[in-house]
């Protein structure tokens, strides 16, 4: 199962570098289902392995002028204030056992694996979604909806804190359409806000867990080059095409994760 995790690991970097986002969303059923990784622990580790690789991610665009620093400022900034809290106050705090249909007991993990499948889902209907959209051409001018830019960064951040996947499906659509960035620079800047935000949040985390260092870094690292085969790949292929195909698989992993944990969660849950 271990191999099996570690090439996993490699697949999560892949997809960010070829559609700059989606990868995080496999973290924590990797860390959960090959890893053997507790939930929540799976989703502390995954705000490591997903910030550290969006941040390599950042640089070279960073480097081609693809991040608006002001708009990574002022959507990360309560982005991170409330990932923080999430991880240092609120997941420590529910309960293990959370409530209970007649014989059917949610536990925190279910709980956890549930919200994220959920997030699985979402994510994946934004990236078979074929929308084009008119607004962030280059030559419109950048306007902030400062409240709602806030308001969706606290809220991306709390989303992060609670199940851990950098939320970028949700991040680029909010830069394209409050901050009227080119998608190209949602891109580069979501991926600079992802880092900062997973990161810092992980900090949160620090005082609560034991970590295993030699498990996280090694799929960290392996995360890490994936993103430059990624990179090299995005080259020779047609990213729409890969994206959507990327999304049919979330949706089958994350309504697969569903069935699991609410009608077999005996034979998982550690």
């Amino acid at each position: 199962m271990e191999i099996i995790g570690y090439i996993a690991s490699l697949v999560i970097g892949i997809s960010l570098g070829l559609i700059g986002g989606g990868g995080s969303i496999l973290t924590v059923p990797v860390l959960y289902y090959l890893f053997g990784v507790e939930p929540v622990l799976a989703s502390a580790y995954s705000l490591f392995i997903v910030g550290s690789s969006s941040l390599v991610g950042a640089i070279p665009k960073y480097k081609q002028g693809m991040v608006n620093l002001k708009t990574a400022i002022i959507f990360g900034i309560p982005s991170i204030i409330a990932v923080f809290a999430t991880r240092k106050f609120i997941v420590p705090n529910i309960p293990a056992e959370v409530f209970s249909i007649s014989d059917f007991v949610v536990t925190k993990s279910i709980l956890m694996m549930v919200l994220f499948a959920i997030l699985m889902v979402f994510a994946s209907v934004s990236m078979i979604r074929d929308k084009k959209k008119k607004t962030g051409d280059t030559n419109e001018k950048q306007v902030f909806n400062y409240p709602l830019i806030i308001v969706e960064g606290a809220v991306v951040g709390m989303l992060t804190g609670l199940v851990g996947a950098g939320g970028g499906f949700l991040i680029i659509p909010a830069l394209v359409l409050l901050s009227k960035l080119p998608m190209k620079q949602a891109v580069g800047t979501s991926l600079l806000i992802i880092a900062a935000k997973s990161l810092i949040g992980f900090t949160g985390d620090l005082s609560n867990y034991t970590i295993d260092w030699k498990l996280l870094l090694s799929v960290t690292a392996l995360a890490i080059a994936g993103i430059f085969i990624g990179d090299a790949l995005s080259k020779k292929i047609d990213g729409n095409k890969l994206k959507k195909g990327f999304g049919w698989f979330v949706l089958i992993m994350g309504i697969y994760i569903i069935v699991k944990e609410l009608f077999f969660p005996g034979n998982s849950s550690h």
